[in-house]
């Protein structure tokens, strides 16, 4: 099976600790959200790894090499969703297409909703989340999309999120018209055309993080280092569990990236540091995030 990471964003919420740094590659405590996309597809099995890069693209490309990808298809213009996953099947990859999301922190069981999918009898499956903040999907009482908000369809139904995560069989995908961007289009011409799309919410209550976000970031943090079974995290430290650092004192949820230099007796709190952050002697920092330019509360 394919499985294609969206990464072409811009990751203009994340300025500008993403002025130099794209997105995907944004260190969440101890891996940047791309390789920690890229464990949970392995989870599956042998996969065939693909990316669309843009903004920054040449260091998408790198980490792809580096991390096993087939291809990291480069996008001068963006693409939009439909765009990069009609581009996989004109090059001819066939065996289904499982698409993520390059900036979001996840846990689902993929190998479920993978299962679920296949033997929905629909070609298109859509993995949703409860997050009342958005929860533009309607979906019916037989688990298929009635429509998104504002957009097409019914207003009636179940409300729901989507959480980026798809499936779709070569037989959708060959439907995807050359030069559709928006996927949700695509939805619409498949209800449109009687053809029902499986919405999968048998994993309301995963952990979903959209960390494009400063606020995002820092939950996206904290939950990786639930993950890890940790408090605080240093990167210049060989296991990173160890930060102490001098006479500072941390604690909380903190996480101290590598490349930040500590003045004595500082105290950080429940707070991220990147390279470039700048601290005074005896500061305390507290529920920030911090890097070269800029400082925010969380």
């Amino acid at each position: 099976m394919n499985v294609l990471i969206l990464s072409a964003g811009l990751g203009t919420r994340l300025r500008p600790l993403t002025q130099d740094m794209p997105k995907p590659l944004v260190p969440v405590v101890d891996k940047n959200i791309l390789e920690i996309q890229v464990e949970r597809a392995r989870s599956l099995g042998a996969v065939y790894l693909h990316a669309n890069a843009h903004y920054l693209a040449e260091q998408v490309v790198a980490e792809g090499k580096h991390l096993g990808f087939e291809k990291v298809w480069e996008e001068p213009e963006i693409l939009g969703t439909a765009g990069p996953l009609k581009r996989i099947f004109n090059a001819g990859y066939r065996d289904g297409l499982l698409v993520m999301n390059g900036d979001a922190y996840c846990r689902f069981d993929l190998s479920e909703f993978i299962y679920n999918a296949k033997t929905s009898g629909c070609g298109v499956a859509l993995l949703a989340v409860e997050f009342p903040q958005v929860n533009t999907f309607r979906v019916d009482a037989q688990s298929h999309l009635a429509g998104v908000a504002g957009r097409f369809g019914s207003e009636e139904g179940r409300h729901a999120t989507f959480s980026g995560v798809s499936w779709y069989s070569d037989e959708a995908l060959s439907r995807i018209k050359d030069g559709e961007f928006d996927i949700r289009e695509f939805w619409k011409q498949e209800l449109v055309a009687g053809r029902p799309i499986y919405v999968d919410c048998h994993q309301m209550d995963a952990t979903w993080i959209d960390m494009g976000s400063p606020a995002g970031l820092k939950a996206a943090c904290d939950a990786r280092l639930e993950e890890l079974g940790v408090e605080s995290w240093r990167g210049d430290k060989a296991d990173g569990m160890n930060v102490s650092a001098g006479s500072a004192i941390v604690t909380g949820h903190s996480v101290i990236q590598k490349g930040v230099e500590i003045p004595p007796d500082v105290r950080i709190d429940n707070s991220i540091l990147f390279a470039g952050a700048e601290l005074a002697p005896g500061e305390t920092v507290k529920d920030e995030i911090r890097g070269r330019g800029f400082a925010w509360k969380v």
